[in-house]
């Protein structure tokens, strides 16, 4: 990889990608293939560089705290992401399930949300795209309720004893939920040691930019430069012109022609207001899904025998006429332990954790606002809506149902999550610029030559993962662009 440590003072670059993370990654990833082989490519990442051996020897992602960058206004609920060269590819725990097909008409379904301006079909070959180059395991049985045009890169994981009852009883339904945890060892990466310790992992399985973008970041057309904080971007009537940023104590301007936004939800947001290029909906938004957790206590049946931290997804509840008024629900079965094992001898493993994760309804209420006087974006967030929370208090009233193929004791539920660890929804796209800020090809709605990436552009907050959607919309934007 060709890291600078500074920029000459006539530097020009044809393409100025902001952030290392999954959207700018997987952009830069299929820009790349389409390129003119004399394209001059800067990444700029406001982290340093830190490689997996030094991630674990430090115990930490970043040397930046999420927090430190960032001061709450309203209410305290904690945003995660990793400030450093890979973004959120390093803290992430490897989920990868694809959206649900009705996700993608909320509005027109079911009377609430929105509708997003590209449907499932259009996103299809991308997920494909973005699955290999994850090298992504699956339950082939998943393509009943989530059409695929080719298989899954790898096999999947080993379930638990309770999964493969699940299995059986609820075959459409119930499967092993799709992971970038390599079930089998690539080139650059070992198997799931199922240490549940996936934010750090130990084995290094988990994909991420260090393990699984090297030729991407080591093409000689890309010049990367750390610890540059981005402060604005320059424009000139309908144009970006060039990016402002921090690098080694004093402010730097590059000039280009392109753009690609992908600081995440928070950051980009922050920049657009920073330079003039905010108002309407620009941060508006902010949102992930509401996450909680559940105990089911199993009689004679012992967990924990799967082969990666969590195992099953099931959707027999989540899609369907209650979406008008409660958010859809997925159901994780994990195959490690939050509450202990039990403690009645012998029966230490007769215990099933649940994650049950719904969908919200964006407020704009919730937003990224103005910078505050030491310059750091400030958020307000006071919590899910109600419609969260009625999916999840739907989901645990209809538990019983949900899991009669196996052998349940009790149901305990065991509290509220704090964070699902998902920033996304500030810079949202559409059709309309009146109701959206970016297109379906990711570029603004009137600076044609800013493209933004990651979890800001989508426009709903479905109940699933958004790691593999982002990267999904990232590869067809570099090919709509191109």
């Amino acid at each position: 990889m060709n890291i600078l440590t500074s920029l000459a003072p006539d530097a020009r670059f044809d393409v100025v990608v902001i952030g290392s993370g999954f959207g700018a990654s997987f952009f830069l990833y299929r820009f790349l293939a389409k390129a003119k082989p004399t394209v001059r490519i800067l990444v700029l990442e406001r982290g340093p560089y830190r490689d997996h051996q030094r991630q674990r020897e430090e115990g930490r992602n970043a040397a930046i705290a999420a927090m430190e960058s960032v001061r709450v206004g309203e209410g305290h609920k904690p945003w995660a992401f990793t400030l450093g060269f890979g973004g959120g590819t390093n803290c992430w725990w490897g989920q990868t399930p694809r959206m649900h097909p009705s996700d993608f008409r909320l509005l027109s379904s079911y009377g609430v949300g929105r509708d997003w301006p590209l449907s499932y079909d259009d996103l299809e070959p991308y997920y494909v795209a973005a699955e290999r180059i994850m090298a992504v395991s699956g339950d082939p049985a998943s393509a009943g309720l989530f059409p695929r045009s080719a298989p899954f890169p790898q096999p999947p994981h080993r379930g638990t004893s309770a999964d493969r009852m699940m299995q059986q009883a609820q075959p459409l339904h119930h499967f092993i939920g799709a992971t970038a945890r390599a079930r089998v060892a690539t080139e650059s990466r070992n198997a799931c040691c199922s240490s549940a310790t996936c934010n750090l992992c130990p084995a290094d399985a988990k994909f991420t930019v260090l393990n699984g973008m090297q030729a991407t970041y080591g093409d000689p057309r890309v010049s990367i430069l750390v610890d540059a904080e981005v402060l604005a971007l320059d424009h000139v009537g309908d144009d970006v012109t060039g990016v402002r940023f921090m690098h080694g104590g004093a402010q730097v301007s590059i000039r280009t022609e392109l753009v690609v936004l992908g600081a995440n939800a928070i950051f980009s947001p922050h920049i657009l207001q920073n330079s003039g290029i905010g108002g309407g909906l620009c941060g508006r938004g902010l949102n992930e899904q509401l996450g909680a957790t559940v105990e089911v206590l199993l009689d004679g049946l012992d967990a924990f025998d799967g082969s990666t931290m969590s195992t099953g997804v099931n959707y027999l509840l989540y899609d369907g006429a209650h979406r008008r008024t409660a958010g859809a629900v997925i159901v994780f079965t994990r195959n490690h332990w939050w509450d202990g094992l039990r403690t009645e001898f012998g029966r230490w493993r007769q215990t099933l954790p649940l994650l049950l994760v719904a969908e919200d309804l964006i407020d704009d209420g919730n937003h990224v606002g103005p910078a505050d006087s030491k310059g750091r974006p400030q958020l307000h967030c006071p919590g899910a809506s109600d419609y969260a929370r009625a999916g999840i208090g739907r989901m645990i009233e209809r538990l019983p149902d949900l899991l009669l193929p196996l052998p349940v004791e009790a149901i305990h539920f065991r509290g509220w999550r704090r964070t699902e660890s998902h920033v996304q929804g500030t810079l949202r796209m559409g059709a309309d610029p009146r109701t959206s800020v970016v297109d379906a090809d990711l570029r603004h709605h009137r600076f044609r030559n800013l493209v933004v990436v990651g979890t800001a552009v989508l426009p709903t907050c479905p109940a699933t993962n958004p790691s593999l959607t982002a990267a999904a919309l990232a590869l067809r934007a570099a090919d709509r662009l191109a």
